[in-house]
């Protein structure tokens, strides 16, 4: 098999394929993202998924299997022991956190809360955990009259600050956002999220496109930097480069939604040479997960679905697509939190025309491993980042007549 000289790897954010076997220490036993949104619409249809096999990973209504998929298959474990999006894309990337974030599910402490009043220089509304819609409608009055932002979390390490943009400006709010990181490192948080709304009491208020990640930085060297210092092209596509706090990335693009993200993924790939586009699309899971909207969801499948069946053609020989998620987002489970899944694992190139099952990976890392292998860094750098490559199998694919 030809060694890839371009590599795409695409993050569907919170697309789950089925609860991992400690899920009930996470309360989330039984959840199964993509089978419960399929089972809720009723049989829809993704034919440019189906083709590649993602019908042979978990049981989908309408999504059959293929005998010969045009993708090679699996799922991943998450070696990490926690279910957010920064511990689940720097394990993709090759960082498996020995010890999870630490989570404030009922709230941050008075040494915290007392020093963001200081970075803000008011106290905050709030500081308990919510839903990011509902607690802006039921906080966003007081907040209006007194210029308080609001603090909330949930079961996911984020300290996370909404305010109106004609209250707090936009680039106020990103200055106290980045003072706040500064001050939450030490409390080993995950991330600080901007989520500026507008509106007002009598129409309600609606979170803007202008969220803003602010990530505590990855411990080690991941999958990223190792290719950026070897001189291999890093593009990185929605908000990966908060998430990886920059590090390791030549170029990217903010976006607002997976349409923008698939067109910049779209752009980045036909001008790179050589490298990787790192790509994550937000909708599923913000929009559409945490909201516990099935048929908005199963929607943005579809969508995606038909970006695909668009995108698919414009790859060569050298070109491998990774698709994976970072944890899953049940729509259907108890509350609006993430759930400790299996991610689904599928990766096409037009040199294998029947894909091969590559089984239940025992890490998200191994996608590190492969891409390192595939660039041949693998050997040296071993001992630095975790995972098992899964190249050579799809090598052997590649052999089948």
């Amino acid at each position: 098999m030809d060694k890839f000289e371009r590599i795409v790897l695409i993050v569907l954010d919170g697309v789950g394929c089925g609860a991992m076997p400690d899920a009930n220490l996470y309360f989330d036993q039984g959840a199964n993202t993509l089978e419960h949104i399929a089972a809720a619409v009723g049989p829809f249809a993704l034919p440019h998924l189906q083709a590649l096999g993602l019908g042979n990973i978990t049981p989908l209504a309408g999504v059959a299997q293929r005998l010969s998929p045009r993708a090679s298959w699996g799922k991943m474990a998450e070696r990490s022991r926690a279910k957010d999006s920064t511990t689940g894309h720097w394990e993709i990337a090759g960082v498996v956190m020995s010890e999870p974030f630490q989570v404030y599910a009922q709230g941050f402490p008075s040494d915290i809360m007392q020093g963001f009043a200081r970075i803000a220089g008011v106290e905050a509304l709030g500081n308990i955990p919510a839903s990011g819609t509902d607690i802006i409608q039921t906080l966003g009055p007081e907040h209006m009259r007194s210029g308080r932002p609001i603090v909330y979390t949930s079961t996911d390490s984020v300290f996370q600050i909404a305010a109106h943009e004609e209250i707090i400006p936009l680039e106020r709010l990103y200055t106290i956002c980045r003072k706040t990181r500064d001050l939450l490192d030490h409390f080993r948080v995950g991330r600080v999220i901007a989520r500026p709304f507008v509106g007002d009491e009598s129409a309600g208020f609606v979170r803007t496109s202008r969220r803003r990640d602010f990530s505590i930085p990855p411990p080690a060297p991941t999958l990223l930097d190792q290719l950026q210092h070897h001189g291999i092209g890093v593009h990185a596509v929605g908000k990966i480069s908060d998430i990886f706090c920059g590090r390791g990335i030549d170029k990217h693009v903010s976006t607002t939604s997976n349409a923008e993200g698939m067109q910049a993924t779209e752009e980045m790939f036909a001008h790179l040479e050589r490298g990787l586009v790192f790509t994550n699309l937000i909708d599923f899971d913000m929009n559409y997960g945490h909201r516990r909207d099935c048929f908005g969801f199963a929607t943005a499948l579809q969508q995606f679905d038909t970006w695909l069946g668009k995108f698919l053609p414009s790859m060569g020989n050298t070109d491998l697509l990774l698709l994976t998620a970072d944890h899953g987002c049940d729509p259907c489970m108890p509350g609006s939190d993430h759930t400790r899944e299996y991610v689904p694992l599928l990766a096409y190139t037009p040199q294998v025309k029947q894909g091969k099952n590559l089984g239940v990976r025992t890490s998200f890392a191994d996608i590190a491993a492969t891409i390192l292998q595939n660039f041949g860094l693998h050997v040296n750098l071993k001992d630095s980042l975790c995972g098992d490559s899964f190249l050579d199998e799809l090598a052997s694919a590649a052999t089948v007549p």
